[in-house]
């Protein structure tokens, strides 16, 4: 929707000239705070907007600037077509805007790029879901993509352990291996909350002052690289194989196989290695370096030792000689 609204926003004023932010902003049906937000936006992207002061001022563009999207190289006109995700946008309601801003992008094109669509979409699908997870998005989604749109205060029905209400500010949505997750301002500061698990959004009339400083990719990649540290609180000590080393990737968390490749010592005349493991408990560590078969030793801590070796032993009858 912004990106349709920032063509709307150019096209607006290449076609009248000079306008306020408040007729911009009822032409766009937005806020004059939107407008500000949408022409500081243009500007920081190269767009030539100038505001000028006083009486029978506003916004114009400067030295006839025109939209005809011809200085793109194929290269980038192929690129401008990644980045309209239909899966994601039809979920957040934008399906139609998405497709409206695809003709208009495709309309302004010259003739040589106009197979860049064609040509992206032949070669390139991204298929957001997880595998073991539902692709149907969370029904209260679009409610909070426009309350979010709107900077509209909400009050959320949220089910954990038990139901909880909280009145929010939705500052954002990010989507996660398949999974909506609402960025919200509660109080004084941001909270993260999982679409699915919100039963309720009800309007409260308000609207909130965004602040601009707040990056939302920023703090997602904060907020989950803590998440994933906070689950990492216990260690074991292990012994790995060469081959064990290169594969603790695709048993263990990235962050885990990481630390743990960063606390190796010196490779024995076998090797091996020995190593402090963080894993999220001792049931989740024994699991994931089960995964690892004979490339891996566990030496600390004894209860996990122990489990490793009844399994060995177990594997060892079953697949032992026939009796």
């Amino acid at each position: 929707m912004r990106a349709s609204r920032l063509i709307s926003l150019i096209l607006l004023l290449q076609s009248r000239g000079t306008m306020t932010a408040g007729e911009l902003a009822r032409e766009l049906e937005v806020s004059e705070r939107t407008v500000y937000r949408d022409v500081l936006a243009l500007s920081s992207a190269g767009i030539p907007v100038y505001a000028e002061q006083g009486r029978g001022g506003g916004y114009r563009l400067v030295g006839g600037y025109r939209t005809g999207l011809t200085g793109l190289s194929r290269t980038e006109a192929e690129a401008l077509f990644l980045s309209g995700l239909p899966g994601p946008a039809g979920q957040l309601g934008l399906a139609d805007e998405v497709a409206a801003v695809r003709l208009k992008m495709l309309a302004a094109l010259p003739p040589a790029l106009r197979e860049a669509s064609d040509r992206t979409g032949r070669r390139f699908h991204l298929d957001v879901p997880g595998w073991w997870t539902t692709a149907e998005p969370p029904s209260l989604l679009t409610d909070l993509a426009r309350a979010s749109w709107a900077d509209e205060v909400v009050t959320l029905r949220y089910r954990r352990d038990h139901e909880v209400t909280r009145t929010v500010e939705p500052y954002g949505l990010v989507l996660k291996a398949g999974i909506w997750y609402l960025v919200a301002r509660v109080d004084a500061g941001h909270r993260t909350y999982r679409v699915d698990r919100v039963v309720a959004v009800e309007p409260t009339g308000a609207t909130f002052e965004r602040d601009e400083a707040f990056d939302l990719p920023a703090f997602w990649a904060e907020r989950a690289a803590d998440f994933v540290a906070s689950l990492l609180t216990v260690e074991v000590t292990v012994r790995l194989s060469p081959e064990g080393l290169r594969a603790l990737g695709y048993a263990v968390e990235a962050p885990a196989a990481r630390r743990a490749r960063e606390a190796a010592g010196e490779p024995d005349a076998e090797g091996w290695v020995v190593t402090r493991l963080p894993v999220e408990s001792l049931v989740v560590g024994y699991s994931a370096l089960m995964r690892l078969g004979p490339e891996v030793e566990v030496l600390d801590p004894p209860e996990l030792r122990e489990r490793m070796i009844e399994t060995a032993a177990r594997l060892a009858e079953l697949y032992g000689p026939q009796r």
